[in-house]
């Protein structure tokens, strides 16, 4: 017979709640409202988009929620993100480091300071919270990926991740390479 000691399964229930609570990047508590969608201008959807870079290349405008996917003639994919909240916003051109399909989650070690209560280890699956797919930025810490707080997309709340509804990441996952170039527009995030 196996004895279970209730404070070590209670502690992992809170690092595993509080994981979800990050969900990779993000700060702020999940409510009830966490499970449901972000609202439907969020939806992806094929648009014009006039822009000087190349099909292929991600653009990322925090400051409105979207993520483009540019594509020939004036028209690119348009998917809502969640972004870095105040003091984890960033800009700048980067590039498709690496790919993962339902990735691993570590911690850095900046966010375990900060929270010391996350878990140092997340093994890959649907509740882990980068998701379905992770799209590595460069030598960054940053990445595209997925998440399981749909409700988190149109927002500013994570840690400087650019995160996804699982069924876009999936998407843009299969449509960009490693060395894709990736684009982050400057931003003013609304002060709180």
């Amino acid at each position: 017979m196996r004895v279970v000691d209730r404070r070590a399964v209670i502690g992992l229930m809170l690092a595993s709640a509080a994981a979800g609570l990050e969900a990779g990047c993000a700060s702020q508590q999940m409510t009830a409202r966490a499970q449901a969608g972000p609202d439907s201008i969020y939806q992806r959807a094929d648009v014009d988009y006039v822009t000087r870079e190349r099909p292929g290349t991600i653009v990322i405008d925090p400051e409105n929620h979207f993520l483009y996917l540019v594509q020939a003639k004036g028209r690119a994919t348009r998917y809502g993100v969640g972004v870095g909240r105040e003091g984890f916003t960033w800009s700048g051109h980067t590039a498709v480091s690496q790919k993962a399909e339902w990735p691993d989650w570590i911690p850095p070690v900046e966010m375990l300071q900060r929270q010391p209560y996350l878990p140092r280890f997340m093994g890959g699956g649907p509740g882990n919270p980068l998701g379905a797919r992770a799209i590595y930025l460069g030598s960054t810490l940053y990445r595209i990926h997925g998440t399981n707080v749909p409700s988190s997309i149109g927002k500013h709340i994570s840690s400087g991740c650019i995160r996804m509804l699982n069924e876009d990441v999936i998407d843009l996952y299969a449509r960009v390479h490693v060395g894709t170039s990736v684009i982050v527009l400057p931003t003013e995030i609304p002060m709180s």
